[in-house]
């Protein structure tokens, strides 16, 4: 008879982060790097950002890697590097994404064109290959597997002056949602949460003055989210009890947008 699988572990995992230089990738990597894991650092174009996040990551065994993700060859080789790094990748969380303005109304053909083409290699086929190739290593070594897609709100309730982000992140959710059944049989869980709006350097300049009060104003909490609650619910997704929730798309905005 063929022996089963182990138990898909709770900590002590090869996990993989994509875009954790700063902001939410870095609190991802620290919520899995503070119960035991191993965690290779992705960054595209902030090696600064990325070491630092290195350095304050608890526990050792950590990586450092660089990729751009808008070429399919970077992806490919990013993984591999991981996998070679860590011994294997029992988790990747597809983080990395562009999400730039090109409002319809104002923005000449060919930045608009360029800026669609820019979200589509990143946050779409970017995580596509990325999932691609980490689904083949979870695969080959048996042990099963999570993927976690960061999507966005944005996929239901639309971002006019940012579409292509929106389109692109809707685009995720169905990609999770078809990896979920394909890989399912490999015991590898595939989910994504869809965040709104939450607290990082990026977005520290909308937060202040009217907007960052009508902003928070979109929750009847009056806030918004700090990276490290949409940390916290990628890694219970990451987590061995979370299986059953494969192919879900979790809300993660404060009631600010209700969906059923």
């Amino acid at each position: 008879m063929p022996v089963p699988p182990e138990p898909f572990p709770a900590t002590g995992r090869r996990v993989l982060v994509s875009g954790a230089a700063r902001g939410l990738g870095r609190a991802l990597a620290h919520a899995f790097a503070e119960r035991g894991d191993r965690v290779a650092v992705h960054y595209g174009t902030r090696r600064a950002d990325a070491e630092e996040t290195v350095r304050a990551l608890p526990g050792d065994g950590h990586v450092l890697l660089t990729a751009d993700l808008s070429d399919p060859e970077g992806a490919r080789r990013l993984v591999a590097e991981a996998a070679g790094a860590l011994g294997g990748v029992d988790v990747l969380v597809n983080n990395a994404a562009v999400n730039t303005p090109h409002p319809p109304a104002g923005t000449p053909f060919e930045e608009w064109t360029d800026a669609w083409r820019r979200h589509t290699d990143v946050n779409l086929l970017g995580t596509a290959h990325l999932s691609h190739q980490v689904a083949q290593q979870m695969i080959e070594a048996g042990r099963g597997g999570r993927i976690v897609n960061i999507g966005s709100r944005g996929a239901f309730r639309g971002e006019p002056d940012h579409p292509a982000y929106a389109a692109t992140k809707a685009a995720v959710h169905a990609l999770g949602q078809s990896l979920a059944v394909a890989l399912a049989p490999h015991g590898i869980a595939v989910a994504s949460v869809a965040p709104g709006f939450f607290a990082t350097e990026r977005v520290a300049h909308r937060l202040a003055g009217a907007e960052g009060e009508a902003i928070r104003a979109q929750s009847p909490y009056g806030r918004v989210a700090e990276p490290e609650e949409i940390a916290s619910a990628v890694r219970w997704l990451a987590s061995p009890e979370a299986e059953w929730s494969s192919g879900t798309v979790l809300d993660l905005n404060g009631a600010s947008y209700l969906r059923t």
